[in-house]
C-alpha cells in the first residue's frame, strides 16, 4: 500500500510526528472531554492538512489519493475523531472542487486550506440517509436567488462549521430536482441544534439543522440544477475512502494494544500471546490489515482512474475495512480480558469508534445493495 513519491512520504512522517508528539497524549481525553479539539484542528491546520486533497491554484498540495487516505489512517490509529476532521473538510469541499466555478473555488477553498473556515456536508435527513433522490428539503427558486427550508440530521461537525454543502430539491415544471447548494452556517434562519450523544466517536459534534426559509444568491448553486445526485455521488465515494481509511487505522491500533499486551501478561507461566487463541486473534489482525490495505488501494484505483466499476470497488473497501475493525477492536477487548472493558486502555474507544463506521457514509447494508446490483448487471443472461 501507499505508493507515495519522496515529497508525500515527508507528509506522511510529519504526521506521524504530529500523532507521536501530540495527538497520542490527548487521544483519551478528547473522548472523555467529548467537545471539538479546536487546538488539534489548528495544529493540522498549521502543518497544511486541509489543503492535502485541495488544488494547488487555491493553495493546496494536490498530493494522491494515496498519500491523503495513509495520513487519515495515521490519524485514525490514534484518534478516529481528529482523522474526521480531514473526512468532513474533503467531503464538504469535493463539490466545490469538483463541480464549483472559478469564483467558488477561488472563494472558498483558500480559507478551507488554510484552516480559517470549516465546511460540513448536509446530505442525511430523518427519512433519507444515502438515498438522495428522498430528499424533502426543498430550495424555492426566486428573483435574487433560492430559498432552502427543510431538516438534516447527523452532520458531522456541523456545531462548529461556517459553511454547509447542502442537497435540496428544486421544482422545475413539478419535477423534483435535486441539487447542491453553499449556505452559511451562521445565518440566523440556519438553526444547529445540540450535538448528539453518541456511543464513540466523541470529539467530532454530530447535530440536527434545521434551514427555516434560508435566502442564498443564485451564485450559491453549485454546478447546475439536477446535478445533485451526481454531486453527492462523487463526494461519498471520496467520502467511503477515507472512511475506509480510518477503519484500516483502528484495526491497526488494535492490532499494535493487543500484540504488546499479549506479550506483556503473563497466565500460567507464560505470556498469554503463547496461548493459540490468543495468537491466532492477533494473526486474523495483521490478516485484517493486509487485506484492508489491498482493498482500499483498490478502491482508491477506481475513483482516481473513474472505473466505470468505481461505486462497487469504492463500497467494497468501505464494507471490508470497516467491519474488519469491527472484528479486530471486538478481539482486542477480549484479549485484554476485564481491562478491555476499562478506560484504562485504549482498545475500549477503539470498541466504540469502530462501530460508527459501519453506518457513516451510507450503512454497510447500503454499500451491499450498491454491489449486488452491480453484480445482478455484470451477470445478467
Amino acid at each position: 500500500m501507499y505508493q507515495l513519491q519522496e515529497e508525500e512520504r515527508m507528509i506522511l512522517s510529519m504526521v506521524d510526528s504530529v500523532c507521536t508528539d501530540v495527538i497520542a497524549d490527548r487521544a483519551a481525553e478528547i473522548d472523555e472531554v467529548d467537545e471539538f479539539p479546536q487546538d488539534i484542528y489548528d495544529l493540522l491546520a498549521e502543518q497544511g492538512l486541509f489543503g492535502l486533497a485541495m488544488p494547488e491554484e487555491q493553495g493546496g498540495f494536490a498530493v494522491s489519493v494515496n498519500c491523503w487516505a495513509a495520513c487519515v489512517a495515521r490519524l485514525a490509529q490514534e484518534s478516529p475523531a481528529v482523522a474526521l476532521m480531514l473526512f468532513v473538510a474533503a467531503i464538504g469541499a469535493d463539490a466545490i472542487m469538483t463541480y464549483g466555478t472559478d469564483e467558488q473555488k477561488n472563494t472558498y477553498l483558500p480559507e478551507i486550506i488554510a484552516g480559517e473556515k470549516k465546511i460540513s456536508f448536509a446530505l442525511t435527513e430523518p427519512n433519507a440517509g444515502s438515498d438522495v433522490f428522498s430528499l424533502t428539503t426543498s430550495a424555492k427558486p426566486t428573483d435574487n436567488g433560492y430559498v432552502i427550508s427543510g431538516n438534516k440530521m447527523f452532520i458531522s461537525n456541523a456545531a462548529v462549521a461556517d459553511y454547509f454543502c447542502v442537497f435540496a430539491n428544486v421544482e422545475v415544471d413539478g419535477e423534483k430536482k435535486p441539487s447542491a447548494f453553499i449556505v452559511d452556517a451562521h445565518d440566523e434562519r440556519v438553526v444547529i441544534s445540540a450535538h448528539e450523544q453518541k456511543l464513540g466517536l466523541h470529539g467530532s459534534p454530530t447535530c440536527p439543522i434545521f434551514f427555516d426559509k434560508v435566502e442564498v444568491a443564485a451564485d450559491a448553486l453549485i454546478g447546475e440544477v439536477g446535478q445533485g445526485a451526481q454531486i453527492a455521488f462523487h463526494a461519498l465515494n471520496r467520502g467511503r475512502i477515507a472512511l475506509a481509511a480510518t477503519a484500516l487505522g483502528i484495526t491497526r491500533a488494535s492490532l499494535i494494544a493487543s500484540g504488546a499486551y499479549a506479550n506483556s501478561r503473563k497466565q500460567f507461566g507464560q505470556a498469554v500471546i503463547d496461548f493459540e487463541g490468543v495468537s491466532f486473534k492477533l494473526a486474523d489482525m495483521r490478516i485484517a490489515v493486509a487485506a484492508s490495505e489491498g482493498i482500499l488501494d483498490d478502491a482508491i484505483e477506481a475513483f482516481v482512474t473513474n472505473a466505470r466499476d468505481v461505486k462497487e470497488r469504492v463500497a467494497a473497501a468501505k464494507v471490508y475495512c470497516t467491519e474488519a475493525a469491527q472484528a479486530a477492536a471486538t478481539d482486542a477487548v477480549q484479549i485484554h480480558g476485564g481491562y478491555g472493558f476499562c478506560k484504562e486502555y485504549p482498545v475500549e474507544r477503539y470498541y466504540r469508534d469502530a462501530k460508527a463506521f459501519t453506518i457513516i457514509g451510507g450503512t454497510n447494508q447500503i454499500q451491499r445493495k450498491i454491489i449486488a446490483d452491480e453484480v445482478k448487471k455484470t451477470y445478467a443472461l
